[in-house]
């Protein structure tokens, strides 16, 4: 793959230490907005939408331009969305925490795209039991999702982190670096993972759909663009079901998309589709919506603002899990309430499974 993905690297970290107190674009109502989005399956419709005219038919309908950006970086995407360069971005339930949300910027979740279902796992060398992982150096991106998914893995089998020796790998390094004798433990996503476990010795041991639900992709903007531009929120889920509606369809159209998208993320539609079985996707408005107002959000949000916690995540000198607060679809809050930072909402979702937008 070409390019990184789902990751929270120490540069990122660095640079948030500046973004935290930079100034942020003033909210107001305006017409013209951008669109930060990175390779991975879930969010590679965003670029689909932008080149066949998704992306402009749903902002003239709002009278509106709508700038869609593909990065390469995905971590200098969520720096610049924090930053005030893009109003909306993509990126995971983890990362909007602990970079845009920790940097002081107030993001709402504004569509739920997906979880992930097995993209992401444990792979042992020689090993078929994950109890064999103990005492193994374990190469993986360190602070990411790879690194949260190590932390329940772990946690399932009764182990904590100081029963292995993490080692940060740059995740353009992984196939290579699982190929040399002293690699023998990995946690890593697609595609890599599928690369891996082409591989001789090669076992998945703990995937993303033991713990279903906790990863979570999505497109989050900025809380005060949204609430000054609701008509931008309404273009971004109309843009996103119209494109689903494509995707998913088992027609020669949805057939070329998913060919497409395939294309564009470095491989083909095998491959894609291939992804997309160990996404779970929700393709419609009606089943977005009723996982986001599911009561398992918030216990998800609470394991994860934990594990942020514990490793320093949630700014320097946090006191505790409680610094940031995050608003629940139902309006509950969990942490500070005088410091709500991320919120996750179905109403924009619903707009469109009632056919409203």
């Amino acid at each position: 793959m070409k390019q990184l993905t789902k990751l929270l690297a120490t540069t990122a970290l660095m640079s948030l230490v500046g973004l935290a107190v930079a100034p942020v674009a003033f909210a107001e109502a305006k017409t013209d907005f951008k669109v930060a989005w990175s390779i991975y399956v879930g969010w590679m419709p965003w670029g689909y939408a932008a080149d066949t005219g998704i992306v402009q038919k749903w902002a003239d309908k709002y009278g509106i331009t709508i700038e869609v950006t593909q990065f390469n970086d995905y971590v200098e995407s969520m720096n610049q969305y924090t930053a005030g360069a893009y109003d909306a971005v993509s990126l995971t339930n983890m990362d909007a925490l602990s970079i845009p949300s920790a940097g002081g910027v107030d993001t709402t979740a504004v569509i739920i795209g997906d979880y992930s279902n097995g993209n992401d796992a444990v792979i042992l060398k020689d090993r078929t039991e994950l109890a064999a992982i103990k005492g193994q150096p374990v190469n993986l991106v360190e602070f990411s999702v790879s690194h949260y998914l190590l932390a329940r893995a772990l946690d399932s089998v009764g182990m904590t982190e100081r029963d292995v020796n993490v080692v940060n790998t740059s995740d353009p390094d992984m196939v290579g670096a699982f190929q040399t004798p002293e690699v023998t433990a990995m946690v890593t996503w697609n595609p890599m993972v599928s690369e891996i476990l082409t591989l001789p010795g090669a076992t998945s041991v703990f995937d993303s759909s033991m713990i279903p639900g906790e990863i979570i992709d999505m497109m989050a903007a900025n809380t005060e663009v949204l609430a000054d531009n609701p008509d931008f929120g309404k273009a971004l889920v109309g843009i996103w079901y119209d494109t689903m509606a494509v995707m998913t369809a088992d027609t020669p159209e949805g057939a070329a998309a998913r060919a497409a998208m395939g294309a564009a993320s470095g491989t083909d539609q095998a491959g894609f589709e291939a992804q997309l079985a160990a996404t779970k996707l929700f393709a419609t408005p009606a089943d977005a919506v009723a996982f986001t107002a599911a009561p398992e959000l918030g216990a998800t949000m609470d394991k994860v603002r934990t594990f942020l916690f514990d490793k320093g995540l949630l700014g320097s000198g946090a006191p505790s899990a409680d610094v940031i607060g995050i608003e629940l679809p139902d309006g509950s809050i969990l942490g500070d309430a005088n410091n709500v930072k991320l919120r996750f909402t179905a109403s924009y979702m619903q707009m469109a499974a009632d056919g409203a937008l």
